[in-house]
């Protein structure tokens, strides 16, 4: 009975001896304990928006524009201020008087007894240039490969195809078109003569049939039969057929010129 007695007294006595003992908190541990339950949670980041979007289809058209949204805003950014240094360039270039540069060659012709200064384009027409700079629409742009007459002009006296001649080419010549070929309100006599001859339908192609009479009536060397003049005359296509009559002002025209 003893012996049972102190058999169960020393065992609780070890089973005490081996339990942990109950330490207080640390400071520290309760410092962090106190601080994580002050502090909200952060908030969300761009990829939990973008997994919920995902998700959620309203939720991903939503994601999506604030995304469109945010890029243009960005973009904007980064525009203004260059574009800002753009105008203030250009207006400091303005101030100090100096010009800005002109693209393309210098050309400089008298067109119609006019010295016109140009800049023109290396490759630019000279057909081109009389319709698109110097807005002298008479001459006409038909098959615009010197195959019809349309675009006739005088170059020093002498008719070419103005469709098939760089610009750059005649620096200093003397252009004439249709324009310049009457005296204030006096038609030049083949004018007049077409006019009276009734020498046109449409008329597209008369001013280059007109600008080619006045050339081969100028001519010596062309002969003065019906024959030789349509022979002179055949680079000039009238698609509506009015040759008999073209043929008629042109030898009307010279008489009255005392050709």
């Amino acid at each position: 009975m003893k012996e049972h007695a102190c058999h169960s007294s020393c065992a609780s006595h070890t089973h005490g001896a081996h339990d942990s003992p109950q330490h207080p908190q640390s400071p520290q541990s309760s410092h962090s304990s106190s601080h994580s339950s002050v502090h909200p949670p952060s908030p969300p980041t761009a990829a939990a928006h973008a997994a919920a979007a995902v998700a959620d289809p309203a939720g991903r058209r939503r994601f999506l524009k604030s995304l469109g949204a945010s890029s243009l805003a960005g973009a904007s950014a980064a525009w203004l201020p260059n574009a800002h240094a753009q105008t203030t360039a250009g207006n400091a270039l303005a101030n100090a008087g100096t010009a800005a540069p002109v693209d393309g060659e210098p050309l400089t012709l008298t067109v119609n007894g006019q010295r016109r200064a140009l800049h023109v384009a290396p490759n630019a027409i000279l057909l081109d240039v009389l319709r698109d700079q110097l807005q002298l629409t008479g001459t006409k742009k038909g098959c615009d490969h010197g195959q019809c007459g349309a675009c006739t002009v005088h170059v020093n006296g002498i008719s070419i195809n103005s469709c098939l001649s760089l610009a750059l080419m005649h620096e200093g010549d003397a252009i004439t078109t249709i324009e310049g070929l009457a005296r204030g309100d006096t038609l030049h006599p083949v004018q007049a003569a077409f006019w009276e001859h009734d020498a046109y339908q449409c008329g597209y192609c008369t001013s280059g049939q007109i600008m080619s009479a006045v050339a081969i009536l100028a001519d010596k060397r062309i002969g003065h039969d019906d024959a030789a003049v349509r022979e002179a005359m055949s680079g000039n296509i009238c698609r509506c057929g009015a040759y008999r009559n073209i043929l008629a002002a042109i030898q009307d025209a010279r008489s009255r010129m005392g050709g």
